[in-house]
């Protein structure tokens, strides 16, 4: 019995120093400096942040396809109540997220479940992060479930190669252009 706890023990505490806390985290994003959002000030309120930069960061990629490849744009994907991707085009099937922290079986679920339907439908599914301090586990069942990752620079890559918008030099005018503080 010891020396299962003790491994159970042992597990917990290698997922706990892995885990990366917001107030070890102070890595500012391209939106965070637009807004002059400091790490501290985001960590006041993760969620909201993570909540609202996230949707910024879906619009904001919208609107950079939309515009670019007009013909080639398509609004997101609707499955019943679930939208398995943000958008498409050509035939990515693209989500976006302003990063991953949640590793619970409900987000993990639909990360393993909706890359192969997408590929069911004919599609490459592709996830867009703008941040890099993803969770680790949450990124490993994207790639179980079929989706082809990009993370921060990479994802700023991906974008120019299909669409040709320089969109960090784009968003880098902005910095600290509409201060909230």
């Amino acid at each position: 019995m010891q020396v299962k706890i003790e491994k159970e023990l042992e597990k917990y505490y290698n997922n706990f120093v892995s885990k990366t806390y917001c107030e070890e985290n102070q890595d500012l994003d391209i939106l965070m400096e637009i807004f002059n959002i400091s790490p501290s000030l985001k960590c006041e309120n993760k969620q909201y942040w993570g909540r609202e930069l996230g949707k910024l960061w879906e619009n904001i990629i919208n609107i950079v396809f939309k515009e670019a490849m007009p013909n080639e744009y398509h609004q997101a994907i609707k499955v019943g109540k679930d939208e398995p991707c943000d958008l498409v085009v050509n035939k990515y099937a693209i989500d976006t997220k302003y990063r991953v922290g949640s590793g619970d079986s409900g987000t993990l679920k639909k990360f393993k479940t909706y890359g192969p339907l997408l590929k069911s439908m004919g599609y490459k599914p592709v996830m867009l992060f703008l941040r890099e301090d993803n969770l680790h586990s949450a990124i490993t069942a994207c790639k179980v479930g079929g989706w082809e990752i990009y993370t921060g620079k990479d994802s700023f890559k991906f974008i120019y190669s299909l669409s040709g918008v320089d969109l960090k030099e784009f968003l880098s005018q902005y910095k600290s252009k509409y201060p909230i503080r």
